[in-house]
């Protein structure tokens, strides 16, 4: 990812009802919801849900499939986690010693431990 990718995104994310909406659909995963159920879900107008949508989706954060005369929002996990390891790639490169799990993103460590259990 291009810093200026990363850029775009957080700006996208750095607005209250964005980073709502879109943790919202990160919940849902893949299946999406319509901007009926996300506008019932999060209490927001749908003219002011379709310029945040829009928004998460210029940044590449959200894509958009069709069934039927429907549509549907969901996450882009793939950029969502490119932006992830944007954020952590370098982590303690500089220091003297290895940081340890310090440095795993909380998604990354949160799945080991679930592996780990099972």
């Amino acid at each position: 990812m291009k810093s200026k990718d990363a850029v775009e995104s957080l700006a996208a994310l750095a607005q209250e009802s964005r980073l709502a909406i879109f943790r919202m659909l990160v919940k849902r995963g893949p299946e999406g919801y319509t901007p009926t159920q996300l506008g019932e879900k999060l209490n927001v107008a749908s003219p002011t849900l379709s310029f945040h949508l829009k928004e998460l989706q210029q940044a590449g954060l959200v894509d958009v499939r069709r069934d039927g005369r429907y549509l549907y929002y969901r996450p882009n996990f793939s950029h969502m986690n490119q932006l992830i390891g944007f954020l952590a790639e370098n982590c303690c490169v500089l220091a003297d010693r290895d940081c340890g799990p310090e440095c795993v993103p909380a998604a990354a460590e949160l799945s080991l431990t679930k592996r780990q259990r099972a």
